[in-house]
């Protein structure tokens, strides 16, 4: 078998990508996968967190919860019934910068999911009894999220880091700002951020792009036009420490600091980067951490990368008595990475799992309708997947150096720990 980058596949896959503008401005994508017996639709809307004033913290995330609350032609059970009573799955996530409304049916359902999904976007009933009701299953959300060090750590970590920035404030709200919501907050904030320029319809699946065009424009077509509003500052992360007592068994932990955002040069060597720190059991931290000595069951790293910035993160959890000796070993693993990089094995297993990853991950239709709605959203071409492996495949050692040198020195990077302190 030939490498991803010699095959002729993925260029044929982007090539069957069909994409369009309705006159009100939603775009409309539609990649026909004819091997399968499903569609994934995703209703995207670029609006998140970032997006909110300080009254409205947590409105996104809020109103994506009160969409599936019923219509003025479906109740919450119908709206559920439309999709899982065919056999299909709904679902919805808000980030900082994106809210998502999706499912995945039939391929002969698909008119009906379009229509469902636009039907929650375009004509949601936003009924004050429900939003009572609502107000607290997202407050227990707040609270279920606190109660879970392992995750809430994570959140705390941005906060400290970003500070004022909008990309440090929690996607979920606090409770002050949800409990106060009133339907007009809502249609409001909606107004202001659901229109043609910012909402886009994507499609992969067993399906006729002429048939979801005109699905789309039936349901869509009535959306008011608008602007995406206008862009966001970089958010400049400052080195510090952030310890949080807890009376708990194990310390949980967030080491690192400002990363790249989506259109950064450096954006595939921080790739690689991540690859050899804390991707996966062969990394370097899970195998020093957890293998040769035991000091942690989770240890690993991840990148966050946005429109206009970014971070990357060491996570994990240990014991009080073996905290310090786990600081001790991320802060050496980075120096030597920043110091001499990574050996060419070892650089070729990482770009091997990355690309590896990529193509496994697009043999689901969520995944390639994801991607799809991803790179319209964020750089407003199909990028193709010999573009991104090639790009890894070229990334050198100097470049790898250059870019731990940037991330990963004791002036950027800040810890974030809960614990028995």
């Amino acid at each position: 078998m030939g490498s991803a980058s010699s095959s002729p596949t993925w260029s044929k896959r982007l090539e069957s990508i069909s994409s369009s503008t309705l006159d009100n401005g939603v775009r409309v994508l539609v990649e026909p996968i004819t091997h399968v017996g499903s569609a994934s639709i995703g209703l995207w809307c670029s609006t998140g967190s970032t997006c909110e004033t300080p009254r409205e913290a947590g409105i996104t995330h809020f109103i994506e919860h009160m969409l599936f609350k019923g219509t003025a032609k479906r109740s919450a059970l119908q709206i559920a019934e439309e999709i899982e009573g065919r056999g299909g799955a709904l679902n919805a996530f808000t980030d900082k910068e994106n809210t998502c409304y999706y499912c995945r049916v039939l391929a002969e359902d698909t008119e009906v999911g379009i229509d469902v999904l636009a039907d929650m976007v375009c004509d949601s009933a936003l009924a004050e009894e429900e939003m009572e009701r609502e107000k607290g299953v997202v407050l227990e959300e707040i609270k279920r999220s606190d109660d879970e060090p392992s995750d809430h750590v994570h959140e705390l970590h941005i906060q400290a880091l970003w500070k004022d920035s909008p990309f440090g404030k929690p996607v979920l709200g606090v409770p002050d700002t949800v409990s106060s919501f009133s339907p007009d907050d809502l249609r409001n904030y909606m107004a202001r951020r659901y229109n043609g320029a910012t909402i886009l319809l994507a499609v992969a699946g067993n399906v006729d792009p002429e048939d979801v065009r005109n699905w789309a424009e039936e349901s869509l077509g009535g959306i008011p036009a608008g602007d995406r509003g206008n862009g966001l500052a970089r958010p400049e992360g400052a080195a510090g420490e952030n310890i949080i007592a807890k009376d708990i068994e194990q310390v949980h932990f967030c080491i690192g600091g400002d990363g790249v955002s989506m259109h950064d040069d450096d954006r595939y060597a921080a790739i690689v980067m991540d690859g050899v720190l804390g991707s996966g059991m062969s990394s370097r931290l899970f195998q020093e951490v957890r293998e040769k000595r035991g000091l942690a069951y989770a240890i690993g790293s991840y990148m966050l990368s946005y429109s206009t910035g970014g971070a990357f993160t060491v996570f994990g959890g240990t014991g009080m008595k073996t905290w310090q000796q786990v600081q001790d070993i991320v802060r050496s693993e980075f120096d030597k990475l920043m110091k001499s990089g990574a050996p060419d094995g070892e650089l070729e297993k990482v770009k091997k799992n990355f690309a590896g990853h990529v193509v496994l991950a697009l043999e689901s239709t969520s995944t390639r309708m994801m991607r799809m709605a991803r790179n319209e959203i964020n750089y407003g071409r199909q990028i193709p997947v010999e573009e991104t492996l090639d790009a890894v495949r070229a990334v050198t050692n100097d470049q790898l150096m250059t870019i731990a040198n940037r991330v990963l020195s004791k002036d950027n990077t800040s810890t974030t720990a809960i614990g028995p302190f």
